[in-house]
């Protein structure tokens, strides 16, 4: 079974009678042909494309970025769109640099699937894949530079969890009677059951870490913030060594700040030592960076080995039911192994058995 990729010329035909009905007043409307990937499935469709037109005797040209809910078999068992779009609308506001939402379309008869549009900002993504630190621009610029980049995206982070989490009304609620931590602890349980990792017990390190992550949880009041939840480099667009975009907010949450520095700290780690890459000259270092995120958030970060081992879990997690995506679909040989053997599943199997979990 192939990757399924989208029809971009019949999304285009669909899409434009759209555009148009949000601007009923523009004349001379172009939407440009789709540029980004085609590809579904895995995570949101990201199209590029410009959109030009004319209104009230001016001339207007944007570059934007359709974002469609993904179609057929998922990471996540849920997309909420509406989470990913009222995030970036309510930190508009803010100090945390985000695209400029344009509009939200629930309706899924449209496009097939909900979708939102937003401003397209310019500049560069440090590489996932391959990884940053083995391959890509970041390997080209100077130690300076990288310096730069990581102290920027660090400041932006702790922008992040300045933020009055109350004043982000689409956050979803933490259920009654549970700790954030808790309410993440069995979203993470669900998810390993809905994919199907813990079947015939073929994944027990996934299962002995749920039970660690369990047992060990912090017991007193932890701080309760905004989390970005996917907080690493390779979400974040840079220009002239400074962050201007913070992206993807499928994975935020309210919880202990010190998850997103966590995730930070260990997706680093993951391409670098998890992939057998040396780390890049003038990244700083750990103990440094966590300093500096002490220094601007005004906060000291707790209980970073406990969050460190659940980045790694939640990693596992994920990189797991993709491992099964792509052996659905032909990318990986069905004798493949990857879903239980991989980059993070070994590093978290090296972390269980440093602290006998």
């Amino acid at each position: 079974m192939p990757l399924p990729r989208r029809d971009l010329e019949l999304t285009h035909k669909q899409f434009e009678p759209w555009v148009r009905s949000q601007l009923p007043n523009a004349q001379d409307l172009r939407v440009s042909e789709f540029g980004g990937s085609g590809t579904t499935g895995f995570s949101n469709d990201t199209l590029l494309f410009e959109l030009s037109w004319r209104e009230g005797g001016r001339a207007h040209d944007e570059k934007l970025v359709l974002r469609i809910e993904p179609a057929g078999l998922r990471v996540f068992p849920e997309y909420d769109l509406g989470l990913q779009y009222g995030i970036m609308q309510a930190l508009a506001g803010t100090d945390v640099p985000v695209p400029r939402m344009l509009w939200r379309e629930k309706d899924s008869a449209i496009l097939g699937n909900p979708f939102y549009v937003m401003e397209r900002i310019e500049g560069r993504i440090p590489d996932d894949n391959p990884p940053y630190h083995a391959a890509g621009w970041m390997t080209e610029i100077t130690p300076e530079e990288r310096a730069s980049i990581w102290w920027s995206g660090i400041e932006n982070l702790a922008r992040i969890h300045r933020v009055d989490w109350r004043k982000v009304s689409v956050l979803p609620s933490v259920p009654a009677g549970k700790t954030p931590l808790e309410a993440q602890l069995d979203y993470y349980e669900r998810y390993i059951a809905w994919a199907g990792l813990t079947e015939g017990g073929r994944f027990p390190l996934l299962e002995n870490a749920l039970a660690w992550l369990h047992r060990q949880q912090p017991r007193e009041r932890e701080p309760v913030g905004l989390c970005w939840g996917d907080s690493r480099l390779g979400n974040m667009i840079f220009r002239d060594g400074r962050c201007v975009a913070v992206l993807d907010w499928e994975m935020a949450t309210l919880g202990n700040p010190a998850q997103d520095l966590a995730w930070w700290l260990f997706f680093d780690e993951h391409h670098s030592a998890g992939v057998g890459a040396p780390r890049l000259s003038g990244l700083p270092e750990r103990d440094a960076t966590i300093a500096r995120y002490r220094e601007l958030s005004g906060t000291d970060p707790q209980h970073l080995d406990y969050y460190d081992v659940f980045a790694c879990f939640r990693f596992t997690a994920i990189l797991g039911r993709l491992g099964q995506q792509l052996k659905l679909h032909g990318v990986l040989p069905p004798e493949s192994d990857f879903e239980v053997n991989n980059t993070s599943s070994k590093m978290l199997e090296a972390r269980l058995a440093k602290i006998g979990g």
